[in-house]
């Protein structure tokens, strides 16, 4: 039997793919940055689309808070699916 496999240190990783981007991504803390880090659709319904998803129940029509919960919810998602994320990643 194969052993299980290791968590992948999500910070190191996207820290790393951050270091290569030449544009100077604020991913921590940004929903948007964090988005096109990964190369995905960032706007406004993409962001509103990704809330339904995560069953958001603010409203989104208020982006500060949305893109804040957003965040924190997409961290705790890759931490759920095997990551290692720091806790401070998970607010």
């Amino acid at each position: 039997a194969a052993p299980p496999p290791q968590p992948v240190d999500v910070d190191a990783v996207l820290s790393a793919m951050a270091a290569k981007n030449p544009e100077k991504l604020n991913w921590k803390t940004s929903i948007v940055d964090l988005l096109k880090l990964l190369g995905l659709d960032s706007s406004f319904a993409a962001r509103k689309e990704l809330a339904a998803e995560l069953h958001y129940t603010g409203d989104t029509n208020d982006s500060a808070a949305m893109n804040i919960w957003l965040q924190g919810q997409v961290m705790k998602k890759l931490a759920e699916n095997g990551g290692k994320v720091s806790p401070d990643l998970m607010k």
